[in-house]
C-alpha cells in the first residue's frame, strides 16, 4: 500500500511533468494540510524569465492565497529536488512545519546536502525532514532531462558550426 508521503510526492512528480514538457528543470512541489493540497508549484525560471520562478517558491505562495495566511503552520511540503538556499529560507519564513523531499541536491541542496539553512538552530524556526520518498523516481526525471539537454545543446553547437564561414 502506498504511503501518504509516496501519494503526495507522486503529485510533485505530476508538478515536475509540466515544467519537463515546457523544457525547464523538471522540479515539481506540492503543499499540504490536513490531507489536502493547498499550493502546487513546478519550476518555470526560463518560461518567467525570473530566478523567483522556482517549484516551492509558486506553491508557497499559492498556498498562502489559498489558506489566507502568510504563515503555513500544519503544513507540509512535498518536493521532488532538495530545495537551494533561496527556496529553504522561504520555507522557514512561512512556518512550513515538514519538508519531504525525493532527490538530494549536490551543488545547491539547503536541506543539509550543502547547508541546512532548514535545521539552523539559530533561526526561529526549524524544518524537519524526510528524505528519499520515491528518489529513484525523482532522481531518473532529472537525469533524463540532462541527457537530453546535453544531447540538445551538442546538435544546436553543431549546427551552429556549420553556418560559420571558414
Amino acid at each position: 500500500m502506498m504511503s501518504e508521503d509516496e501519494k503526495f510526492m507522486r503529485l510533485a512528480l505530476k508538478e515536475a511533468g509540466k515544467a519537463y514538457a515546457l523544457g525547464e528543470v523538471p522540479i515539481g512541489c506540492v503543499i499540504v494540510s490536513d490531507g489536502r493540497v493547498v499550493g502546487r508549484g513546478y519550476n518555470r525560471r526560463n518560461t518567467d524569465k525570473t530566478t523567483l520562478a522556482h517549484a516551492e517558491i509558486r506553491a508557497i505562495g499559492r498556498a498562502c492565497k489559498k489558506t489566507g495566511d502568510w504563515r503555513l503552520e500544519g503544513c507540509t511540503l512535498y518536493v521532488t529536488l532538495e530545495p537551494c538556499q533561496m527556496c529553504a529560507g522561504a520555507i522557514v519564513q512561512s512556518r512550513i512545519d515538514r519538508v519531504v523531499m525525493g532527490s538530494d541536491s549536490p551543488k545547491a541542496g539547503s536541506a543539509g546536502t550543502v547547508i541546512d539553512i532548514l535545521n539552523n538552530p539559530e533561526f526561529n524556526h526549524q524544518v524537519p525532514v524526510t528524505r528519499g520518498v520515491l528518489e529513484e523516481e525523482c532522481t531518473a526525471l532529472l537525469q533524463k532531462f540532462f541527457q537530453e539537454l546535453r544531447i540538445r545543446v551538442k546538435a544546436e553547437k553543431a549546427e551552429a558550426k556549420k553556418g560559420e564561414c571558414p
